[in-house]
């Protein structure tokens, strides 16, 4: 075995553990038993000083400038929209069907470089949007006698919400990245900033649109939950992704990605016993189809003629 081969695995092998342990993240904020907001922002508030002692470590062979942290802080505050709309997802409709279309973001990023930046996407980018879209349709119980979740519709709404800031965050999270930092930097920088946003959102009255305040006096249960979560997802899982992806081939790095949603939608059925209905099923069938198709077939043709693949990680 050559030791590119080997690097090649370990690589592998690492992404495969970080997507397997970021599959666990919607069930452990569900056992916490907090709101969507206080759920995220203990999340990001826990891994903070884990990450700030991992950075601080590697200070050294950090050489970002000011202004290039400072974008990824910023992507940071967009990571906390999209938590608002994760968490409030899997109230209203699971952890399988709200992580499944958080996901469907693999297209919404592609979409966002076609028209930003001209990368033209292939046939199989187009052929998935329809099925995404009559999979959203199902999976929203709007034809459905008894749909799965407590409000499907408002499920949908609030996924499509977090996908839309996802892919938001991924663009900018990429592009704060061009100088290559070490893995615990720029995650330090990306959660101080979610971490800054939720609280921001934490403490406006929003009531009137669903989103309550953060809860500072939740039980430790719910505590010990929230930290278990920010040290296995947000500290452990995310920085195993981060490291492996660059390292991995393009297929392989497909591979890994698809592995976190479909995880989730296993340890969503068995542990927490949810059952969608059939119509519900097909929704889910179709989009897991469709980003399948993406994620390993899709790519965006740049002006320059190069390729872009077409990848992310919840």
């Amino acid at each position: 075995m050559t030791e590119e081969v080997a690097s090649r695995r370990l690589a592998m092998a690492t992404a495969l553990f970080g997507a397997a342990v970021l599959s666990f993240a919607p069930l452990l904020y569900q056992y916490s038993d907090t709101s969507p907001v206080t759920g995220a922002f203990f999340r990001m508030l826990y891994a903070v000083p884990i990450l700030a002692v991992l950075a601080y470590r590697v200070k050294s062979e950090d050489k970002r400038s000011s202004k290039t942290r400072a974008i990824a802080f910023a992507a940071g505050l967009l990571l906390a929209l999209d938590f608002v709309g994760y968490h409030s997802a899997i109230d209203y409709v699971g952890t399988g069907i709200s992580t499944l279309i958080g996901n469907s973001q693999v297209i919404i990023v592609t979409l966002v470089s076609w028209w930003l930046l001209g990368e033209r996407p292939n046939r199989s980018i187009l052929l998935a949007l329809p099925l995404v879209m009559i999979g959203l349709a199902l999976i929203s119980g709007i034809w459905d006698d008894e749909p799965y979740g407590a409000d499907p519709f408002k499920g949908v709404v609030a996924s499509i919400f977090a996908a839309i800031f996802y892919s938001s965050f991924l663009l900018v999270y990429r592009y704060s990245n061009r100088e290559m930092a070490p893995s615990s930097s720029l995650q330090f920088d990306a959660t101080l900033g979610a971490a800054t946003g939720l609280l921001i959102v934490g403490l406006m009255p929003l009531g009137t649109i669903g989103i309550e305040q953060i809860d500072f006096v939740i039980s430790w249960p719910g505590h010990a939950w929230l930290l278990l979560l920010a040290i296995s997802c947000q500290v452990t899982g995310w920085l195993a992704i981060t490291h492996a992806l660059p390292r991995l081939p393009g297929a392989h790095t497909s591979f890994a990605v698809l592995t976190q949603p479909v995880l989730t939608i296993v340890w969503g059925t068995i542990i927490l016993g949810e059952d969608p209905s059939l119509q519900q099923s097909a929704g889910m069938a179709l989009i897991l189809a469709s980003i399948i198709s993406v994620t390993i077939f899709g790519e965006a043709k740049a002006n320059s003629g190069s390729e872009v693949g077409v990848q992310g990680e919840r």
